[in-house]
């Protein structure tokens, strides 16, 4: 039996924050942004939009290429950052909007590594026999705790969500091999001080600017392109395969000198790396879902293509997922 990715989904605010818009901003300019991380512009949510918002639209488009209707869910887990608010959880707000009544349904909060966090959760339930098929959705309106004065974070991040309906599978396609890891140390490179019970909202906090993201980018820098590979290498050892029988790599957006830095590293050619901070940024844990959903849109995959994901993010956590793209036809 193999864990199948059933059907995708994705979706993005309309909003656009171009580079030049940022120039009127903060002390930056376009040629440095692009320098820097490769980011041209990024896609930002309105102030009516919630991240539940953008995991229902994802999550339907989902479930109609899966041909699953929501009653057939068995659990639902989104992984994010951003919940509408700190409880219930965004996937239990999502479930109602769905109409999911048969679905548990819980967050993953382990930064940009939230979907692979939540995909290699979901494929251990689906190992067992009571649940059938699990909705992942990757979400995060980064853009809420982005401050815009901080021209070294304000440039990175975007708005964004994908979903998957995974499943149960007889045939070749589906995960191969899962590795999720954490490494509590760097938690001080890359977090938001205020909001948990550590520091409560408050008066001083909001005039103290903690509740917008901090991060180390030097050090992020230098834990992401030493990590990427390091996942990558447990992935293809656990399924006996090399960097020589990828056919599609998909890293986590957040730079592209750090995905540059793994390419070179691994040997895996552009033509087979998806690229496109360039026009969405890094919408945390959003980058891998619809970068797997848009390519799957533009054919860009195949059946039987070697699919390697890998993330990384605050926590710091990582992780990564090696699937064989594809689904049996009859799917139980």
């Amino acid at each position: 039996m193999k864990v199948q990715i059933l059907g995708m989904g994705h979706s993005l605010p309309e909003g656009i924050l171009n580079n030049q818009e940022l120039e009127q901003m903060v002390d930056t300019s376009n040629e440095w942004i692009v320098e820097r991380t490769g980011i041209r512009e990024r896609r930002i949510a309105d102030k009516d939009t919630a991240t539940s918002d953008l995991c229902w639209q994802a999550a339907k488009i989902a479930l109609e290429r899966s041909a699953t209707e929501a009653k057939d869910l068995d659990l639902i887990i989104v992984g994010t950052s951003s919940p509408d608010m700190l409880f219930p959880s965004t996937a239990c707000i999502v479930q109602e909007r769905l109409g999911a009544r048969n679905a548990a349904a819980f967050d993953v909060e382990a930064g940009c590594t939230g979907f692979v966090y939540a995909l290699g959760i979901a494929e251990k339930f689906l190992l067992s026999p009571e649940y059938k098929k699990i909705l992942v959705i990757g979400a995060d309106l980064c853009s809420r705790f982005t401050d815009y004065t901080d021209r070294n974070t304000c440039v990175l991040f975007g708005d964004g969500a994908g979903a998957a309906v995974v499943g149960k599978g007889n045939l070749g396609p589906g995960i191969l091999s899962s590795y999720l890891g954490a490494d509590g140390s760097g938690g001080k490179h890359l977090y938001m001080p205020a909001g948990g019970s550590a520091l409560p909202p408050s008066k001083e906090t909001v005039e103290q600017r903690l509740h917008f993201i901090r991060m180390d980018g030097n050090e992020i820098f230098r834990f992401a392109t030493k990590i990427v590979v390091a996942v990558s290498e447990k992935l293809l050892s656990q399924a006996g395969l090399s960097y020589q029988d990828v056919d599609f790599f998909i890293p986590h957006q957040a730079n592209l000198r750090i995905i540059k830095t793994a390419m070179k590293r691994m040997r895996i050619p552009a033509e087979k790396t998806l690229i496109n901070l360039d026009h969405f940024g890094n919408m945390s844990a959003a980058c891998i879902p619809v970068g797997l959903s848009m390519a799957e849109e533009a054919g860009k995959l195949k059946n039987g293509d070697l699919v390697l994901m890998v993330a990384f993010g605050a926590g710091l956590s990582y992780g990564g997922i090696l699937l064989r793209w594809g689904r049996d036809q009859n799917v139980f």
